[in-house]
């Protein structure tokens, strides 16, 4: 009896250990990991250092600069590696320098249009310090910003008016307190950069958060399943480094002259190539085998059926009108009108419209996308005027169907030259259109500030300028279906220059087809009634 009773205590004993085995299992997550990291998971099983133990790091910092030197003390090469890339630059590293081809340089948008002459506000998204104007220093490696990409305190925030730096002391600014950051803390916290890090400034890029990509905002700090299948907090919860992979500090991706869409090798060609397309890690073939969706493939980008619609939690700003801007309330002060949590009317910038669950538009596209500069002539007469276009054709083989959001947007230009120009929005001197609200001094001092022509007359042009969608990707249940394209009136509606079965109509091909079916009809019924007629004859013998 106290054989079998020792026996009952000890399965009794293994299964309860069992069970509070499998709880803490289910409490810390998969594989007792612990809980995943709000802002994508960091891969940091695998770091081999705690940098809260740097002796270098045991300082009291008075700045970012100092922090970056004590950075530099052991990462020797990553200033000189990070001053070689776009996010250091702000221009391509693949074009020619006189071409001046990026946000620094010549290239216009239909946002802010231009940093030039309003750098100190631009660049509280440079990952460096002290970009004031057009004579920053790009060289000094002590004046890049470690902090910006690696910090995961999320108490370490840039001035939005300060060319880069933190405040030193607490500041008001735009209804909030801005305060200092303890750098010591902030400089041991660095790790390798999560969603916040990134979506930071690339989630607020246009001076706000969701104006610029429909596809990139705040929501996708901490997304759910059904916003983002692979950001997903609860499922593989991807940092944006997990597909725009580095290389000395260079960040995969487009870049106005590369682009990495004609690399279509997959990670079973090559374990050593970025992931930045859906190809990368999916293949060509992404369906199962033998599925008719694969041979899609070749003329149709994933993005165009996994991304149905982007914007899909908070709402994106699809115009910006500034020849509207100037109004003011009855205090003097710009006027703001307010719909849905968002401005619709700001005196500063002009009328906007914002829009959720946008379905994009669609176009051919083998990654390249060209750009008007403020030297490249436009014709008014073409309005609205592409700012940037996307290149490829259905005979293009790098060429498949992408998605786009297309901003629409009424912006200044010089209406004797034909060409954009550089409004000089920010800043405390009277010329700026912000303190003096007149078009003609801001735009004659931007103009003044890059050295460009000016005839002294402007008026305002339609414009569009257009953002590849390939985030915010939905689960596959929630993919287009087939008659979404396959459609007269589908999606693909004005997407011309191929045949489209089930959208085109061709004469010839539709009447052979019906002739092919009526005589198909007529012979199974010349056939059956020579059936019946035999059959018939049969039974009489």
């Amino acid at each position: 009896m106290y054989r079998k009773l020792g026996f009952f205590a000890l399965a009794a004993c293994l299964a309860i250990g069992l069970g509070l085995a499998l709880s803490a299992s289910a409490a810390t997550g998969d594989g007792g990991e612990g809980p995943k990291p709000p802002f994508g998971n960091p891969h940091s099983a695998n770091n081999t250092a705690d940098h809260s133990k740097f002796e270098e790091l045991q300082q009291d910092f008075k700045s970012g600069p100092e922090v970056t030197k004590a950075c530099l003390s052991c990462h020797n090469e990553a200033a000189e590696q990070f001053q070689k890339t776009i996010h250091w630059k702000w221009l391509c590293p693949a074009a020619k320098p006189e071409a001046k081809l990026g946000k620094a340089g010549y290239v216009v948008n239909n946002f802010c249009i231009n940093i030039n002459s309003n750098e100190p506000r631009c660049t509280s998204c440079h990952a460096g310090y002290g970009y004031k104007d057009k004579n920053f220093d790009f060289s000094v490696q002590e004046n890049v910003d470690c902090l910006v990409c690696h910090e995961q305190t999320g108490t370490y925030k840039k001035f939005p008016p300060g060319a880069g730096y933190v405040v030193k002391e607490p500041t008001m600014f735009g209804g909030k307190e801005w305060l200092p950051p303890d750098f010591a803390k902030v400089a041991q916290s660095v790790a390798l950069p999560t969603r916040k890090n990134c979506g930071t400034c690339h989630f607020y890029g246009g001076g706000g958060e969701g104006v610029k990509h429909g596809d990139l905002d705040a929501s996708l700090y901490k997304p759910k399943w059904d916003l983002d299948v692979h950001m997903n907090v609860d499922g593989e919860n991807f940092t944006c480094t997990r597909c725009h992979t580095t290389v000395q500090h260079a960040v995969a991706g487009r870049c106005y002259k590369s682009t990495p869409l004609t690399d279509r090798r997959s990670l079973l060609d090559s374990d050593l190539i970025h992931r930045i397309t859906c190809y990368s890690c999916h293949s060509d073939k992404p369906h199962k085998t033998d599925a008719k969706l694969n041979d899609h493939t070749d003329k149709v980008s994933c993005q165009a059926c996994h991304i149905p619609e982007f914007a899909r939690e908070h709402s994106t700003k699809m115009s910006w009108d500034w020849s509207t801007a100037g109004k003011k309330n009855a205090k003097g002060k710009p006027l703001v009108i307010e719909k849905d949590g968002r401005h619709s009317y700001n005196g500063m910038k002009g009328d906007f419209v914002w829009k959720k669950n946008v379905v994009p538009e669609y176009k051919w596209y083998n990654g390249k996308l060209t750009y008007l500069t403020l030297t490249d002539k436009i014709d008014p007469a073409k309005q609205p005027i592409e700012i940037n276009k996307a290149h490829g054709s259905y005979d293009d083989p790098d060429a498949r169907i992408f998605p786009f959001k297309v901003h629409k947007g009424k912006q200044p230009f010089d209406k004797v030259n034909n060409t954009f120009v550089v409004p000089h929005l920010f800043g405390k001197d009277k010329n700026a259109y912000w303190k003096g609200y007149s078009w003609a001094n801001a735009i004659q001092t931007g103009m003044d500030y890059v050295g460009l022509p000016y005839s002294g007359e402007f008026d305002f042009i339609s414009t569009e300028y257009m953002y590849q969608t390939t985030h915010m990707v939905a689960p596959k249940e929630k993919a287009l279906s087939c008659d979404a394209c396959h459609a007269p009136q589908g999606r693909l509606a004005k997407l011309t220059g191929f045949y489209l079965p089930g959208r085109d109509a061709n004469g010839f091909v539709d009447y052979a087809g019906w002739l092919i079916v009526v005589a198909s009809l007529l012979g199974v019924l010349f056939h059956g009634l020579i059936r019946i007629a035999s059959s018939g004859n049969g039974k009489e013998e």
